[in-house]
């Protein structure tokens, strides 16, 4: 009883061995599939793996029924048919080649191809197909204890077009061998590499010499070929172990970034690209528009950005995804409210294994204040520069419609002094006074432009007494009563900080003069606290100071930065009929010149 159940267990190797191999490779090929649909965006190695391990389980179920065909006529028909999973599974095998190991040269992977899918329709045009002219006879021989059909008849000689595909598939994966062997690449690429380049040379040369008889066996090639499926098996299972655990090391890193990153007010998003699935914490979703539970789409966010700025954004991301992975870039939003805002997005694109996208990172910022603030400095630039034309525009009429025509009149008197001299010595006298005062007269105004463009005083005689001069002259000409209070203020001080006090006292009285219609004015120079204090006060009609600095006041923003400059503060008090109070504060420690002995 025992030896005949060892027989009938031995007697079904062969059955056993191919229905195995054909479920394994179908089981793997569902698999993967459903990975790829996953990923149905990108052009997949899982996709292309489905592809081959399906096409070596109808190649094993098509060899088995070989082996237990009965007739000539289904020999020939299943021969016939085997060449379209043969054509499935060697085209498969070259672009995941191509796609997972960036290897194998491209015109050796056309090549292969191309012979292959011309060889397809020219078997379907022989009769009864592309290896036999005509199938005779079948004979049987065993192969692990069960009885299998051989074929006998003549062979066609265009079936060494078509197995001339096997041998340059065996050069392609022996040179894309070398290639992953030369450039480095790790023990991972290196296996899977030599698995297929091993499996390929067993699986072509079994199959090229059981047809051409060099040895008595049926067609075995889905075995050797099952054994490139576990290899790629192995492989993309240890890519999708690695893509979970990156997605377990996220999850659980996410709940600290967006602690640290709120802190800091980024917004954060991800895009899992495999999934097309969109992450982003609350303070993202605040920046964008978005509510929290707001399902998130890419496209939904690419709405969100002006109109203007959409296009460079989608340039941006598919160049990261084809070069280094990083992106940086300055954009627009507009919120649902109408109300536009600038955002600075900087982050990376995330690649598994063959340099496929797989997920994009981002930190988000709200720079709306810096663009505008930039926007209030661009335009006061320009206030500023036509201010300075203004100026020099003034002091080219006084040079011309005054120094210019009082210089010729002057020329022109003197001319005519020289060719008619009076002839009586008093009226010389008095024709030489007027020519001294008008040369006073052109000097005091030389003086008085000189002043203004910088002022004498200041170097020569210090800060005190320029200010104090200052004072005295406005006061004089515009009938304005001026109280000047100096105190404790050194003679030394940086030409810097001395002209800056300087030009704040004379902007701020001129604001005087000319706005305020005040009736007295203090000016206080003053050192104490570590500090060198001026104040100007006034008792006139006084203004909103934020109105002014938000309509871009040149005056106060004149002040205010060449305060800046030598480190110190401006502060400015008005209100309406109340007067103005404008003081400026500057540490001793930039202020006063140091004394080198």
């Amino acid at each position: 009883m025992v030896p005949q159940l060892a027989i009938r267990l031995v007697v079904t190797w062969i059955t056993v061995i191919w229905s195995m191999v054909a479920s394994a490779c179908f089981t793997l090929a569902l698999v993967h599939g459903f990975v790829w649909c996953a990923r149905r965006r990108q052009v997949s190695a899982h996709g292309v793996f489905a592809i081959f391990a399906a096409s070596t389980a109808l190649f094993a179920v098509g060899e088995l029924w070989l082996m237990r065909s009965r007739t000539t006529v289904e020999y020939g028909a299943v021969v016939r048919w085997l060449h379209v999973p043969a054509c499935a599974l060697i085209i498969a095998l070259v672009v995941f080649v191509r796609l997972r190991l960036q290897a194998g040269r491209l015109w050796l992977a056309w090549l292969v191809a191309g012979v292959r899918l011309v060889a397809l329709p020219l078997n379907f045009i022989f009769t009864p197909n592309l290896n036999y002219r005509e199938i005779t006879a079948l004979r049987h021989l065993t192969v692990l204890g069960e009885s299998v059909s051989i074929p006998v008849g003549v062979r066609n000689p265009w079936m060494l077009f078509a197995q001339s595909a096997f041998i340059f598939l065996v050069i392609f994966v022996l040179d894309a061998l070398i290639t992953v062997w030369r450039r480095g690449s790790n023990r991972r690429e290196l296996f899977l590499t030599g698995a297929i380049a091993l499996f390929v040379i067993a699986g072509s040369g079994q199959i090229v010499f059981s047809i051409w008889g060099l040895v008595d066996l049926p067609p075995m090639s889905s075995v050797f070929y099952s054994g490139i499926i576990v290899s790629m098996a192995l492989d993309l299972g240890a890519g999708v172990i690695r893509s979970a655990k990156l997605s377990e090391e996220l999850l659980e890193s996410e709940e600290r970034m967006s602690l640290a990153v709120e802190a800091a007010q980024f917004g954060i998003w991800i895009r899992d690209l495999t999934r097309d699935k969109i992450w982003a914490s609350a303070r993202w979703r605040e920046l964008f528009g978005f509510k929290l539970t707001e399902p998130l789409e890419f496209e939904a966010v690419l709405e969100r950005i002006h109109p203007d700025d959409r296009e460079a954004v989608r340039a941006v991301l598919l160049q990261a995804s084809e070069g280094d992975g990083r992106y940086e870039i300055d954009f627009r939003l507009i919120l649902p409210d109408g109300k536009v805002r600038w955002i600075a997005s900087r982050g990376r694109v995330d690649f598994a294994a063959g340099h496929e996208p797989v997920r994009v990172r981002g930190a988000s910022l709200d720079v709306t204040a810096r663009k505008l603030a930039e926007e209030a400095a661009h335009h006061l630039s320009g206030r500023l520069i036509d201010a300075q034309e203004k100026a020099h525009s003034e002091l080219a009429r006084d040079l011309h419609d005054d120094f210019s025509q009082s210089l010729a009149l002057l020329s022109v008197e003197l001319e005519i002094f020289g060719q008619h001299p009076p002839s009586k010595p008093e009226e010389i006298t008095a024709r030489m006074e007027k020519f001294s005062t008008g040369v006073k007269t052109l000097s005091a105004e030389v003086h008085r432009l000189s002043h203004d463009l910088h002022p004498a005083k200041l170097d020569q005689l210090g800060l005190v007494a320029a200010v104090k001069g200052f004072c005295k002259e406005l006061a004089q000409v515009h009938e304005l009563a001026i109280e000047f209070t100096e105190r404790d203020v050194p003679r030394e001080l940086p030409p810097d900080a001395a002209l800056c006090l300087y030009r704040v006292a004379q902007e701020a009285l001129q604001n005087v003069v000319k706005h305020s219609g005040a009736t007295i004015a203090k000016v206080e120079l003053i050192r104490n606290d570590g500090h060198l204090r001026l104040l100007v006060s006034d008792d006139g009609a006084g203004f909103d100071p934020r109105t002014a600095r938000n309509n871009g006041s040149l005056g106060l923003v004149s002040m205010s930065e060449r305060a800046r400059f030598v480190g110190g503060r401006l502060a400015v008090e008005s209100r309406a009929d109340s007067g103005t109070r404008i003081e400026v504060r500057i540490p001793l420690s930039t202020a006063i010149k140091p004394t080198i002995r």
